[in-house]
């Protein structure tokens, strides 16, 4: 009996199946908004190397299993998969392809079968290896990327410092933890990598690089608020003043943190239908004082909503107000909730370990820079609103 012409036929019922398994896997959050074909990607290309090994006329289709399981793992890294997730739709992918074959194969000659299951248990793991190889290899990539742009940033953070020793103390302290595992994992993962003829991708140096990218993130996340903040003590933002359509700039933002809000089942209301038609104004500064204050509101709020109002008020002035249900501001912080390094707390945590205290910090200053004013009322326990009202048109 022929399986690769059996395997060759039944190949688009094959992807069929394993897309809506990998769709309906909890375990592979990855592919949730993923397209039907960004999900296929390469592993037609990787079955149909699979053909042609089963095929008693064929030996080998190596290269072609080599080049479609590289553009999958490469892909997959760009696509935010984590190696469990790339292990899993492989071991899926598996599952599919002997149920399909199944009835099939236990027709065939003892021989046969025991050959074509071998052959389909090679392939896969020869894919699977293949496919690791160029996700770390695209992590790599990126961690050296990271390391490039966090030295260039060390070195304009050590002349500000040299300028200003103002928030020395609290910025070492706040560098110190995800430096210290930057270095204690690139450390390990390279000391293990030096004791290896060869390198063998596993699940734990994945998950080191995976570990020093998250920290590296945080880090670098931290060394550009500083940056930020530091630039405009320095007076060193210029604006740049243009047309605006704050309808549009709000509903950019809100898009870019649809995910992370998607993430904790929180809704995001907007409200902008008494929005101002025309502003004069910075939008590039504008979206940073939207980005900041409704990331916020999504950090700090576990269940509940969002909400974004907008309106035109007298006197050429507008508004926007940002209004969560989170866990809220006690009266005695929310005189020190604008200042640099100060962070929100609660009963049960001393802060989020992703807040840098800095983008209050930051949105005060953008909002002074663009001749506004900001406002906040919160109440522990129930949430929080903060509005700022600008001009119409920011002056020169």
């Amino acid at each position: 009996m022929d399986f690769s012409q059996l395997l060759a036929e039944k190949t688009d019922t094959i992807l069929d199946k394993w897309i809506l398994a990998v769709r309906e896997d909890r375990r592979i959050e990855s592919a949730g908004d993923l397209s039907y074909t960004a999900i296929k990607d390469h592993i037609p290309d990787v079955l149909k190397a699979m053909v042609t090994v089963l095929s008693k006329s064929h030996n080998n289709d190596i290269q072609s299993i080599v080049i479609a399981s590289f553009q999958h793992g490469a892909i997959r890294a760009e696509q935010g998969f984590d190696s469990a997730e790339i292990a899993r739709e492989y071991h899926l992918l598996r599952t599919v392809i002997f149920d399909a074959l199944q009835a099939d194969l236990l027709e065939g000659i003892p021989s046969e079968i025991i050959r074509s299951m071998r052959l389909i248990d090679a392939i896969v793991d020869e894919a699977i290896a293949r496919c690791f190889k160029s996700y770390v290899e695209e992590r790599l990539r990126e961690l050296r990327q990271l390391h490039a742009s966090l030295t260039l940033h060390n070195e304009e953070l050590t002349r500000l410092i040299s300028a200003n020793q103002e928030y020395l103390s609290q910025l070492a302290h706040e560098l110190k933890h995800p430096l210290t595992s930057i270095i204690g994992y690139s450390d390990l993962f390279l000391r293990q990598q030096r004791r290896k003829t060869e390198i063998k991708d596993s699940f734990t140096n994945l998950e080191h690089i995976e570990r020093v990218l998250r920290n590296g993130r945080q880090l670098l996340h931290l060394i550009n608020d500083v940056l930020e903040l530091s630039r405009y003590d320095a007076g060193q933002i210029k604006l740049q003043l243009a047309p605006t359509d704050v309808r549009e700039l709000i509903g950019n933002v809100c898009e870019m943190l649809e995910p992370l809000a998607a993430g904790k089942n929180l809704q995001i209301v907007v409200d902008c239908d008494r929005a101002p038609e025309k502003l004069f104004t910075d939008s590039f500064q504008l979206q940073q004082i939207f980005t900041n204050l409704i990331s916020n509101a999504i950090r700090y709020t576990e269940s509940g909503t969002v909400i974004i109002m907008c309106q035109v008020l007298e006197k050429q002035r507008w508004a926007i107000a940002v209004s969560d249900t989170g866990i809220g501001i006690a009266s005695e912080n929310q005189d020190q909730i604008f200042e640099p390094y100060f962070r929100v707390s609660a009963s049960d945590r001393p802060y989020l370990p992703d807040s840098t205290g800095l983008g209050l910090a930051i949105v005060s200053r953008l909002v002074k820079l663009l001749q506004g004013q900001i406002n906040l009322a919160s109440q522990l326990g129930v949430g929080s609103t903060f509005t700022v009202i600008f001009p119409l048109e920011v002056e020169f």
